[in-house]
């Protein structure tokens, strides 16, 4: 899925109709919202979120699989973390 980074504040805008709760819209526009500005944030931020949730569900096998290798045979390079010694 083409999507690095998932960064997408240097795309550009696409008109969208949307239809909209009539009160909450007027209350935004009275508080000086910009619409469009407030949808296209939650929206990307939805759009992570649920991205996420989907990508870790589809490598769900392969990370439970890495996770009991490593319970199994330890860090890779474990030997060479000093910080980690015990004195």
């Amino acid at each position: 899925m083409g999507v690095p980074m998932l960064r997408f504040d240097k795309s550009p805008k696409r008109s969208a109709n949307l239809s909209l709760n009539a009160r909450v819209l007027d209350m935004a526009r009275e508080l000086g919202m910009n619409v469009s500005a407030t949808v296209d944030a939650l929206l990307a931020e939805e759009v992570r979120k649920r991205y996420w949730e989907r990508w870790n569900e589809e490598n769900k096998a392969a990370i439970e699989h890495y996770n009991a290798r490593i319970e199994r045979e330890g860090l890779p390079l474990a030997r060479y973390r000093s910080f980690m010694k015990t004195r």
